[in-house]
């Protein structure tokens, strides 16, 4: 349970507007093309907030500390959620460790300082995740075992720049007040344009996988792993539910778990995701491959604690998903082709 700061009510305590009376003001979405980043612009805009400012890498880049500082000078938004970063699976993220490192640490140290400098903002969130917490964490995660122990081997590289960026909440507010809190969700998944590459988490690794054999005619599927490892998904319209519940209702020093509390293992997920394609071909299980942890529950009593509950069940959020492939242009001609290890 977060130790400081409690949920308030919606009424700021200098009687200036909550956030979701505040539709007005500027909100800089920083990631608002990314899967978590577009579903919390769709969720702004479908409460009528009419203010959110978002920009593509081309437009800022924000590894780039005078850039990011220009903008904020020129913007002053009063509101941040910060959801930007490079993301992977944790093959991605151990194949190439220091872009995973360097980029997410200037991003996190630029738009923090940023934020602080600019004078405007009033209220800052910062998305990490539950990479954060150590592979030998007590089931469900509480938020108190951040640093109990090191992150899982391999995905210390995208780990660490997030516990940078929780800490860097803390310290903001300790020492300078700013009202900076950090929501920590759990294995996203969700509709993005790309789709992403095959180097990405585990249901779009899947969905393209499936797809591919049974496109080309492939008898079997291979999948790196046991399959027994349990795994907790959220779809990312969830949890911009959960973001937008943050920005209105908490402010405390503490991350905030933000995970569905259901659980799948890898082959029950492979089933379903095998189920949703329509592949009907074997699937073939290369325990030769890592599981990595076997089991990462959040606790998420202090998000439902606040009224909020997931939606959306995880069938029907890897149907739309691979319906958005479909139509995404990222489907080529496979029958040449033979199936990869996911």
């Amino acid at each position: 349970m977060p130790s400081q700061g409690a949920p308030h009510a919606a009424a700021n305590d200098d009687g200036t507007s909550s956030f979701l009376t505040d539709k007005s003001a500027k909100i800089f979405l920083a990631g608002h093309k990314g899967m978590l980043g577009s579903a919390v612009h769709r969720r702004l805009t479908a409460l009528g907030f009419t203010n959110v400012v978002g920009r593509t890498r081309a437009e800022l880049d924000l590894t780039c500390e005078p850039a990011v500082l220009k903008f904020f000078d020129a913007e002053r938004p009063r509101y941040v959620i910060l959801a930007a970063g490079k993301v992977g699976g944790l093959h991605a993220s151990a194949a190439a460790p220091v872009d995973f490192m360097t980029e997410n640490l200037r991003i996190t140290t630029n738009v923090l300082t940023a934020a602080r400098l600019s004078g405007s903002v009033r209220k800052l969130l910062f998305l990490a995740s539950s990479a954060v917490y150590p592979m030998d964490a007590p089931q469900p995660i509480p938020e108190s075992a951040l640093l109990s122990g090191p992150p899982a081997p391999g995905n210390e590289w995208y780990a660490i720049p997030k516990i940078v960026g929780i800490k860097m909440c803390q310290a903001y507010r300790s020492e300078l007040g700013m009202d900076a809190i950090v929501a920590a969700p759990n294995n996203l998944y969700g509709p993005r344009e790309p789709f992403p590459p095959e180097s990405a988490h585990v249901i779009p690794a899947l969905i393209r996988r499936f797809h591919h054999a049974k496109a080309s005619g492939a008898a079997e599927v291979a999948v790196w792993g046991s399959g027994h490892q349990l795994r907790e998904f959220t779809h990312a319209d969830d949890a911009a539910d959960a973001v937008v519940l943050l920005m209105e209702r908490y402010s405390g020093a503490e991350h905030v778990n933000v995970g569905s509390g259901r659980e799948v293992t890898v082959r029950e997920l492979a089933e379903m995701v095998r189920e949703v394609v329509g592949y009907e071909g074997r699937v073939v299980w290369d325990t030769s491959r890592p599981d990595g942890v076997m089991r990462r529950l959040v606790d998420s009593s202090e998000m439902r604690a606040m009224g909020w509950e997931p939606k959306v069940e995880l069938r029907d959020g890897i149907k739309k998903m691979y319906e958005g492939y479909l139509t995404s242009g990222c489907v080529t001609d496979f029958k040449h082709e033979q199936p990869k290890h996911v």
